[in-house]
C-alpha cells in the first residue's frame, strides 16, 4: 500500500511540472482580447448587412431626372416611368408601355378631391414622363421586413394587432371605394397607427391575398409621426409584399401624387375635417388591379403577382388598426383622432360613403355591414346612415385608459 501511494505521488508530481511548464507557452487570453474578437465579429456582421441593405438600395433609389426636398425632409425623386421598382420583376420587363386608365367604375362620382402633400406644397411638381418615388434610406429597408401588417384572418396569430372596422364578407368583390378624414395619432414606441380600406380575397386554406390603401403613422418606417399616404400588397398572408415601392409590384402612372409622402393639410379636433377618397377596382379587361386616391389614378397592381385575387376579391373591410409588440400594460397608441366612436363628427375619426365594386364595374352602396372591435374599451366602432354619407363608420380611442390597463 506505502509503495502504490509513493508511486502516486511521484506520477502526480511529474504531471504538474509538465502541464506548469506547458503553460507557460500558452498564449494569454485577457477579457479584453475576447471582447476585441466579439465586437470584430459584430461589426463584420453589421458591415455584411449593410453591403446587402446599400445593394438593395441601388436597385430601389433609381437615377432621376429631378429631385425635390420637401418642408418635412423628405426627398422626392422623379424618376423616368420605364425605371421605377416594378420593372425589375422578370415578369413585367417587356412590358414598360404606359397603360391608358381603365374605365372608371360606373357610379363614381367625379367631384374633385385633392390629395395633398407636403413634398409639393411649394409649387414643386415631377417633369411629365416621370413618376414621384420617395427616396429610401437604410433604416427603411431594415424595417419594411418586419411581420407587422395583417387581415383579421391572422389575428388568432397576431394578438398585437387590433382593429376597429366595418367588413362586408361572404360575396364575390371587384374592389371597394370609401372617404377616410386623415388625423394625426400619437404613435408610441415601434407602434403604428392607420385607417384604410382592405380588398382581400380569404378562402379557407389558402394565405390572403390582400390590397390596402390609406392613411398611416409609422415612426419605425418613416422616422416621424406625420401621416403618410400608402399602399401595401401581400399574394400569401403577409409572408412576402410591401408598402408603396419599396419592393418591385406596383405601377405607378401617376406624376403628381407620391406613395409615402406625408399628408397636408389634416383633421383638427372639433375644427376644420379633411378627407380624401380611396378607390381599388378591377379591370374588367386587363384584369389588373388599379388604385385611385382623391381625383388621381394612382397606377396599378398586375394580376399576376397574386394567386386568388387573379380573380375576385371574397372580403372588403374599412376602419382603423394598431400594432403594438407591447407585452405589458396595453398600448397608450392612439387610433383615429385618439377619440371613441361616440364623440362622433368632427371629433371621431371617421369612413364615409362605404361602396363595394361588382362584376359590372358597378359601385355599390355597402349592405349588410358587420362590426369588430377587439378591444372596445381601447378602440371601438360604430356605424349609421345618412344621405348624403350613405353608410358610414365612427371609430377609434386612446388605447391605454381606466377601462383599458
Amino acid at each position: 500500500m506505502t509503495k502504490s501511494i509513493s508511486f502516486y505521488h511521484k506520477t502526480s508530481s511529474i504531471i504538474f511540472v509538465i502541464v506548469s511548464f506547458s503553460l507557460l507557452f500558452l498564449p494569454i487570453f485577457s477579457s479584453k482580447d475576447f471582447r476585441e474578437e466579439n465586437e470584430t465579429f459584430v461589426t463584420r456582421k453589421k458591415l455584411k448587412e449593410m453591403k446587402l441593405i446599400n445593394a438593395h438600395l441601388r436597385k430601389i433609389n433609381k437615377p432621376y431626372v429631378k429631385s425635390i426636398k420637401g418642408p418635412d425632409g423628405d426627398i422626392i425623386d422623379c424618376v423616368l416611368f420605364h425605371l421605377q421598382p416594378a420593372f425589375d420583376r422578370p415578369e413585367l420587363k417587356g412590358k414598360m408601355s404606359l397603360k391608358s386608365v381603365p374605365e372608371i367604375p360606373k357610379g363614381h362620382v367625379g367631384k374633385k378631391s385633392e390629395m395633398k402633400q407636403l413634398w409639393n406644397s411649394n409649387g414643386e411638381s415631377c417633369p411629365k414622363g416621370t413618376i414621384p418615388i420617395k427616396r429610401t434610406n437604410a433604416a427603411q429597408i431594415s424595417t419594411s421586413k418586419f411581420p407587422n401588417k395583417y387581415s383579421r384572418k391572422d389575428l388568432p396569430d397576431a394578438p398585437s394587432h387590433e382593429h376597429a372596422i366595418g367588413y362586408v364578407t361572404g360575396g364575390e368583390f371587384y374592389g371597394a371605394k370609401a372617404v377616410l378624414n386623415v388625423w394625426e395619432p400619437n404613435v408610441t414606441g415601434y407602434d403604428f397607427s392607420l385607417s384604410q380600406i382592405w380588398v382581400i380575397s380569404d378562402l379557407p386554406n389558402h394565405p390572403a391575398n390582400s390590397l390596402e390603401a390609406g392613411w398611416h403613422v409609422n415612426p419605425l418606417l418613416h422616422a416621424d409621426s406625420l401621416p403618410r399616404l400608402f399602399n401595401y400588397w401581400t399574394p400569401n398572408g403577409y409572408q412576402s409584399g410591401c408598402y408603396n415601392m419599396i419592393c418591385p409590384g406596383f405601377v405607378q402612372t401617376n406624376q403628381n401624387v407620391c406613395l409615402g409622402a406625408a399628408i397636408d393639410p389634416i383633421s383638427t379636433y372639433n375644427g376644420q375635417q379633411y378627407d380624401v377618397a380611396f378607390m381599388i377596382w378591377k379591370d374588367p379587361k386587363t384584369r389588373d388591379w388599379w388604385f385611385m386616391v382623391g381625383s388621381e389614378v394612382m397606377g396599378y397592381w398586375p394580376s399576376n403577382l397574386f394567386t386568388d385575387l387573379r380573380d375576385h376579391a371574397t372580403s372588403v373591410e374599412y376602419g382603423g388598426e394598431v400594432y403594438s409588440p407591447n407585452l405589458g400594460m396595453h398600448t397608450s397608441t392612439q387610433m383615429g383622432s385618439g377619440h371613441f366612436q361616440d364623440e362622433g363628427f368632427a371629433k371621431a375619426a371617421y369612413v364615409r360613403n362605404l361602396e363595394v365594386i361588382d362584376k359590372d364595374n358597378k359601385l355599390n352602396s355597402v349592405n349588410n355591414l358587420s362590426l369588430l372591435a377587439e378591444k372596445p374599451n381601447c378602440y371601438g366602432v360604430r356605424n349609421e346612415f345618412s344621405d348624403a354619407w350613405g353608410n358610414y363608420i365612427y371609430f377609434g380611442g386612446p388605447g391605454n385608459n381606466p377601462n383599458c390597463p
